[in-house]
């Protein structure tokens, strides 16, 4: 029988913004971002792995798990980035965590707040690549005006479990190795969702806002952005990502000034969820890297 996981982290309301904290611990902070769709329960593994490393705070973004919708409805990656940085003013400066869009957000914040990264962690960011795919193809319908409200409204009538074992088939290299606790807590967290107003909106709108970026150009485009990082970088990528292709990653590689990569072949779109351990390890020897000084070495 596998092992029960551990529990969820105790959440609070910090701001505008539910944060799921480890409790006191180390000195160093860590503050982690989930991707579209998702909620702070996302890192509870990798949280755990890291407890004694770092004291860990995982974000419900705006309109996502247990925040609320956000006052002036911005669902952007600017927006969700304000709301990042509004966290990290209150922890101080922190090794700072992404997946997916919650990557983009990352970016987007150590480049235009240095002074709160020490360090960034990225699996699977979101970041632009207009090559057409299946995921991001979702995605995008899902982005559009009027059929993207539709979408949602018409996918609360599928029932939760089936949903749920959906989007794990998405984002999961191989969904069998997710534990069932897990997929009870994933069908019950839907559910509750599903009676939230904001719901719909939520989603729709997150995917409007990484499209947005997918488009941008300028200074702001992301790419552009993620050159201008100054913190130390760590990119996962899962070889069986189904939502960033993981050519990407020698994008990435290129990209970030001070970067080590590390691609996990039998991992998915959430390799922090897939296989914890294996993600703490590298994030683990950054965040040492980071204390000592020193750049990572490329791998």
């Amino acid at each position: 029988m596998t092992a029960e996981p551990v529990p969820h982290w105790p959440g609070r309301m910090i701001g505008s913004v539910h944060v799921r904290s480890t409790g006191q611990g180390p000195g160093e902070q860590a503050v982690f971002v989930h991707g579209l769709a998702g909620s702070a329960t996302n890192w509870t593994d990798l949280m755990d792995e890291l407890k004694d490393t770092v004291t860990g705070h995982a974000i419900d973004l705006p309109g996502a798990g247990f925040s609320p919708a956000p006052a002036d409805g911005d669902y952007s990656v600017a927006g969700h980035a304000r709301a990042v940085i509004g966290l990290m003013e209150h922890t101080g400066p922190a090794h700072l965590f992404g997946n997916s869009l919650g990557g983009a957000v990352a970016v987007r914040v150590a480049a235009g707040r240095p002074d709160l990264v020490r360090s960034l962690t990225l699996v699977s960011p979101a970041l632009p690549d207009l090559l057409p795919r299946y995921g991001p193809a979702r995605v995008a319908a899902a982005a559009l005006p009027v059929l993207g409200e539709w979408m949602a409204n018409r996918l609360r009538l599928v029932p939760a479990e089936y949903r749920v074992n959906a989007s794990m088939a998405m984002v999961w290299a191989d969904a069998a190795g997710l534990h069932p606790v897990r997929l009870r807590d994933a069908v019950d967290e839907l559910r509750r969702r599903d009676d939230l107003p904001h719901s719909a909106t939520a989603v729709t709108g997150s995917a409007r806002g990484i499209v947005a970026e997918y488009f941008r150009r300028g200074e702001r485009n992301l790419w552009r952005q993620a050159a201008k990082v100054k913190a130390p970088a760590l990119i996962v990528h899962g070889r069986h990502d189904r939502l960033v292709r993981p050519a990407m990653a020698a994008k990435a590689y290129r990209t970030f000034p001070q970067v080590r990569l590390v691609l996990l072949p039998t991992a998915g779109h959430v390799a922090m969820m897939e296989m914890p351990q294996v993600v703490a390890a590298e994030a683990r020897r950054l965040i040492g890297e980071t204390r000592l000084g020193n750049a990572p070495l490329a791998s």
